[in-house]
């Protein structure tokens, strides 16, 4: 399962911190022509558990994985994460991964959730991102929402904005809405 740096992310910060710093330095210090997997750090889990990653340009993925699992098989599953990234921010960067970190989660969540390859399909990945996409689009995401509250508020032909609202026991007293309108 692949799931072993989730559960450590939510640790108390000053841990995640230093789980970050261990890797960081156990992957940097790596020659580039040695092998790409290397055991566990200390805080990690030290040999239960396997960094497996991938440098490409400037950018390092990780992936945190117990010993039983296929080095090859993680860094085929590094690629098709990395290429559909790659395809959804075309070309992807550090700015695309710190900006859009919940369009990351979401492409990692089809890829790997609770520990299990769901999908390795990159063509299949790109489709359901483009579905979520255009639902995003067509809901007009929840930014929009203040501004269609509004809109329904003006829109509302009231000869008088009520300004006590009763439901059962329950009166709800209503403020001035006259700004909005």
């Amino acid at each position: 399962q692949v799931n072993k740096p989730f559960s450590d992310f939510y640790s108390p910060e000053e841990i995640q911190q230093q789980i970050v710093r261990e890797t960081f330095h156990l992957v940097l210090k790596r020659d580039d022509n040695i092998c790409n997997f290397l055991e566990g750090g200390s805080l990690i889990g030290g040999s239960d558990y396997k960094l497996i990653y991938r440098h490409y340009a400037t950018l390092y993925f990780v992936f945190c994985v117990d010993s039983s699992e296929s080095e090859l098989g993680i860094l085929d599953l590094i690629q098709v994460f990395v290429e559909t990234l790659d395809k959804c921010f075309e070309n992807v960067c550090e700015l695309d991964l710190i900006f859009h970190m919940d369009k990351v989660h979401y492409i990692l969540q089809e890829v790997v959730m609770g520990g299990m390859v769901l999908e390795t399909n990159m063509n299949e990945i790109v489709a359901q991102i483009e579905a979520q996409n255009r639902l995003e689009k067509s809901e007009g995401g929840l930014s929009a929402a203040p501004a269609r509250a509004v809109s329904a508020v003006k829109n509302i032909n009231l000869p008088e904005i009520p300004r006590n609202i009763n439901i059962g026991d329950l009166n709800i007293k209503v403020p001035n809405l006259s700004q909005f309108v």
